[in-house]
């Protein structure tokens, strides 16, 4: 049975439940009806029994005419349904509760209208202005720029290293590798005798080590100069002292023969033999005269010429030297401490070197199946670091799907990360920045499972598998070193991972698989 539905704001402002894209048809009050058929009692006004005229439906589920439903409001300042006794609400009351009602989200900056229904799911799951935890630095950000965070303002953002050391590291803490990267270049420690040698640091202190001989003979070198010279000074302050000397014996000279004539005029003797005296000394005395004026000519020449003060300051000179060169030698002994600390810098570099060449081995024997076994070795160790927050995760070497396939790897969280964070190992699956990318299908399509392997040989393996999301920016061409991990933060829990009756841990030791499906998959 259908109803009229009037044009305007319906009476009292209670439901009608009617169909606009029907035809309606009204019934007058008041009049018997027959019917063909026996009437329903959906159509029936539970009040007055009637056929049901300009039918209203309340809250609770029961129908009413119009008039039936105003006279209950009339009769009660509450009205109740007489069928259960429910309070009549208005349409304004409903409203405030509807779930079909179109509303604003709850995060900023989202203008999307959400039915009432779903407001919940989407304003945690689906809006793009919610906000979720940085993968790397666990701050909260707004989902649509989570990935512009990630690639250039998240601090710990794994990037590489600006040498192409094949590190990565985390953004904040590049300065300091820089300070300690192998593949930096530095000048010699012996630069200042005279090396000319620019090495990468890592090879710097095996260069040390190498051209020892040489550095010490151009220290040595460096020192024999710096004899020489003060030898020179030695040897001219000599000269300059014995001038001195030469000019004060003949000044004493001098003095001496003046006081005798002075004695000679004051004595009272024979005229004519002190006449005599005095003419000898009348004579001797314009000698001396003259040779005093050429004395006191070359003693004023020899003053400017022998200015003492540039020869204290070279003596001050000479001195500093000499401590220097003391000092030098001295060193040449701590060269020798020194020697034996390269040796063991040597041993050091030696055992890096080693690592290097385990590393070379591992991305030598890459897998290009898309198939990756991961061998993770010193779990109790790694697990207590992500624990203490030095390394909260760690990254498997890279595998592909064929030669020129895709570049994938799998990172692990072993104390966790996100909902299993502290409770269960997480385990992700990442798309990688790879030399073929522009030949390649993109977003990356495939069916991925993640694997952890029985040891036990039962082959009891826990595995989970999920098909990549086309529209996750997971699994899009990354522009990045890589793209945002995508997988299982629960993937196990700790309590079944280090359970002894299980055989998932062995010699401290697990393994992990990362298999790609590649069926539909183009092989270049």
């Amino acid at each position: 049975m259908a109803s009229s539905e009037e044009q305007g704001a319906v009476p009292c402002g209670f439901i009608r439940q009617n169909s606009g894209n029907s035809i309606s048809l009204d019934f007058e009050p008041n009049a018997e009806y027959r019917f063909v058929e026996p009437l329903e009692e959906r159509y029936r006004c539970a009040f007055c029994r009637s056929v049901l005229h300009n039918p209203h439906q309340t809250g609770c589920g029961h129908r009413f005419c119009q008039d039936c439903i105003l006279s209950l409001r009339e009769l009660n300042a509450v009205p109740l349904c007489p069928v259960d006794k429910e309070v009549i609400k208005s349409q304004e009351d409903h409203l405030q509760q509807c779930l079909f009602q179109a509303v604003q989200c709850c995060n900023e900056r989202c203008r999307e209208p959400v039915l009432r229904k779903d407001l919940k799911e989407h304003a945690s799951t689906y809006c793009q202005f919610r906000e979720e935890k940085c993968l790397y630095c666990k701050k909260d950000v707004v989902v649509i720029n989570l990935q512009n965070h990630e690639e250039n303002l998240c601090p710990e953002y794994p990037v590489s290293c600006p040498n192409k050391c094949l590190q990565m590291i985390p953004r904040t803490e590049v300065d300091e590798h820089l300070a300690v990267c192998p593949e930096a270049e530095q000048d010699c420690p012996f630069k200042h005798y005279g090396c000319t040698v620019k090495e990468k640091r890592g090879h710097l202190q095996e260069h040390e080590h190498s051209a020892l001989r040489d550095h010490m003979l151009l220290v040595l070198e460096k020192n024999l100069q710096l004899e020489e010279q003060i030898s020179d000074l030695y040897k001219s302050l000599e000269q300059k002292e014995s001038k001195i000397q030469q000019l004060a014996e003949t000044v004493k000279k001098f003095e001496k023969e003046f006081k005798q004539f002075a004695q000679l005029f004051g004595k009272n003797g024979n005229f004519l033999s002190n006449i005599q005296v005095l003419a000898s000394h009348i004579d001797k005395s314009a000698w001396l005269e003259v040779q005093v004026r050429q004395l006191l000519q070359m003693a004023n020449q020899q003053q400017s010429k022998f200015d003492l003060r540039p020869l204290v300051e070279a003596i001050d000179a000479m001195k500093q030297k000499i401590t220097l060169l003391e000092t030098n030698d001295q060193r040449l002994v701590v060269l020798e401490g020194e020697t034996n600390k390269h040796d063991a810098h040597i041993n050091i570099h030696k055992a890096q070197l080693s690592k290097n060449e385990e590393r070379f081995k591992l991305l030598e024997s890459a897998c290009y199946t898309g198939k990756l076994i991961w061998k993770v070795t010193d779990y109790k160790l790694r697990k207590r670091e992500a624990l203490d927050g030095h390394t909260v995760s760690i990254f498997s070497q890279p595998f592909y799907t064929s030669r020129c396939g895709y570049r994938l790897c799998a990172r692990a969280y072993l104390n966790g990360d996100g909902s299993g964070k502290g409770t269960h190992l997480s385990l992700y699956f990442v798309v990688m920045r790879g030399e073929f990318d522009s030949l390649l299908q993109w977003p990356f399509r495939q069916r991925v499972t993640l694997m952890l392997l029985d040891q036990s040989g039962k082959k009891n393996h826990i595995m989970e598998t999920f098909k990549a999301d086309p529209n996750s920016s997971s699994f899009k061409r990354p522009d990045g070193e890589m793209n945002i991990a995508s997988g299982c933060p629960r993937f196990v829990a700790h309590s079944t991972l280090e359970n002894a009756k299980n055989t998932y841990i062995k010699d401290d030791t697990l393994f992990l698989k990362v298999a790609v499906d590649l069926t539909d998959l183009e092989d270049l």
